[in-house]
């Protein structure tokens, strides 16, 4: 496990676009936990000798799709001649190492690239970056076997970027294995969707998100107190991401600065909520606006399905919101605010919009609910 951790303190400027700063990266988990139905289907589907070149990986963000990936794509290569007969899960071994480290020559991984000009990851995954497989698909295998390409994620191809890898799709080489992800399966092309099998991850249950936590704590030497802990694990609607932003750093207080801004809807604190956006507008605070969102969205989910069901919300103070703020008459309003906000997000975030701004407009619509609540 050393040398997992010690890769967990790489440039993360630079490196994977999604890594959660401070933690492994999927390629350097060694456990999957959860997803027992999926994974089986494709090991299934290999045993078989029919194993379909496409597969289309969706669910929820940070639920463990590219840490199944990688999994998967070790089972794949472990059966290439050259690895055979050792654990493709075993930090230690060969195989594991290659593909931690980025250098297994039969494995190529498409994301979103960093631009040094401007110091950011590009919005969408670019043409020039997918057609990099046309040099990987087309030379000699380095290794006899199977090749792997991870798409991570396929939901962020610009329409070039799709047409390139829709062609790749159409027309696979032999033992050509090509693992899409995807947070939100409906941007992806219907051409695309077609000629993949689909894998449908949930978000994981109490006892394996438990698990897939404290590995991405030990992982990376980081630390959470039991209190902090047991409070991630509740809010994080079964997200492994979520959960370890929680649990470390200032994710429960900010929790605690959303749900106090809930308590006090219609009313408003002009100063929290205007130096908060100040934040969230620095180019430096990305990974807490999406926190941020994260959290402000699942509450809303949870005072929603509450209010619906009489179940749903974590704790006490979220129940009384619910009570206070949430019937039966303005379930679809709310309902029709959250799918606002949450696409409001992905606009801001694919087209560089201003994320301040989308806080103010945010609990500007919550106050005008809140307000009919109260008339």
């Amino acid at each position: 496990m050393a040398a997992a951790k010690k890769s967990a303190k790489a440039d993360v400027k630079t490196d994977e676009p999604d890594r959660l700063a401070g933690f492994a990266a999927p390629r350097e988990v060694a456990k999957v936990f959860g997803h027992e139905g999926p994974a089986q289907e494709f090991m299934d589907a290999l045993a078989s000798g029919r194993l379909h070149h496409g597969w289309l990986l969706t669910g929820p963000e940070g639920v463990g799709k590219a840490t199944l990936a990688y999994a998967l794509a070790r089972r794949l290569l472990a059966q290439n001649h050259a690895e055979r007969g050792g654990d493709p899960d075993d930090p230690g071994a060969p195989l594991f190492v290659q593909i931690a480290g980025k250098a297994h020559p039969n494995l190529l991984v498409l994301t979103r690239t960093y631009n040094p000009k401007t110091k950011r990851f590009m919005q969408w995954i670019s043409v020039d970056e997918v057609r990099r497989l046309r040099g990987f698909l087309g030379a000699t295998a380095a290794e006899s076997g199977w090749r792997v390409v991870i798409v991570d994620r396929a939901d962020e191809l610009n329409q070039s970027a799709a047409n390139a890898l829709l062609k790749a799709l159409e027309e696979p080489p032999p033992n050509t294995v090509f693992l899409l992800l995807a947070n939100a399966e409906g941007r992806l092309p219907a051409t695309i969707r077609s000629r993949c099998r689909s894998l449908r991850l949930s978000p994981l249950e109490m006892a394996p998100l438990r698990q897939a936590v404290e590995q991405g704590l030990a992982l990376s030497d980081r630390d959470a107190s039991p209190d902090a802990l047991e409070t991630a694990l509740s809010l994080s609607e079964g997200s492994v991401r979520l959960a370890l932003e929680l649990a470390t750093g200032e994710g429960i207080g900010l929790y605690r600065d959303i749900l106090s801004a809930f308590a006090g809807l219609p009313a408003l604190d002009g100063v929290w909520l205007h130096s908060e956006a100040d934040r969230l507008s620095s180019p430096a605070n990305v990974e807490r606006f999406e926190l941020f969102f994260a959290l402000l969205l699942g509450l809303m989910e949870r005072l929603i399905r509450h209010a619906a069901t009489g179940h749903g919300a974590s704790n006490d103070e979220e129940a009384a919101i619910a009570a206070r703020l949430l019937s039966s008459s303005n379930l679809k309003a709310w309902a029709e605010a959250w799918e606002a906000i949450t696409k409001s997000k992905a606009e801001v975030l694919g087209l560089n919009l201003d994320r301040g701004l989308l806080l103010v407009e945010s609990f500007g619509r919550l106050q005008a609910l809140a307000s009919k609540a109260a008339a």
